[in-house]
């Protein structure tokens, strides 16, 4: 076993393992797929775990880790439970976006980017959500919420526990 795999020993590394054996020919061409699976598996993209996807498939950790951080669904940190994703596109500035981060900033304790210390949310602002009729709006998990205001904010949240 390589010294990167060994890094591997405070993970569970059975989850890799049925990823990996249900691709035995895995390849440069599987990356995107192997990476969802594993974030799927442990929730982010752990460094020991992609260390060893690069020992085992050969696909070198450069690659995986310029995959890994292009495209935005890849964690590479712990992510909580819930995603909170905040439109910060023209629309919904226009009609009081700022306010709505300003109001998730203060119901989550964090910042946009950071999670909650127990794992419970991770916030997020993004560009557009492509709900310009709804704005303002935002997501949580695959859930589209519109129109917002600040009073709603809480209500919206604690359907996420």
């Amino acid at each position: 076993m390589s010294a990167n795999v060994s890094n591997t020993a405070c993970l569970d590394t059975e989850p890799l393992e049925r990823i990996l054996a249900s691709m035995p020919n895995a390849g440069p061409n599987d990356l995107v797929p192997i990476l969802q699976q594993v974030q799927k598996a442990y929730g982010y993209l752990p460094k020991p775990i992609l260390m060893a996807v690069s020992d085992r498939t050969g696909i070198s950790a450069s690659q995986i880790y310029g995959v890994a951080t292009f495209y935005e669904q890849f964690y590479l940190e712990p992510h909580g439970r819930h995603t909170v994703r905040c439109c910060r596109g023209t629309a919904c500035h226009v009609k009081g976006g700022p306010n709505i981060i300003k109001t998730l900033k203060r119901k989550l304790g964090i910042e946009p980017g950071e999670t909650t210390e127990d794992m419970r949310y991770t916030f997020e602002t993004v560009a557009c959500l492509g709900t310009c009729f709804l704005a303002p709006a935002m997501m949580v998990n695959n859930d589209y919420y519109g129109h917002l205001n600040a009073g709603k904010i809480k209500g919206i949240l604690e359907r996420y526990t």
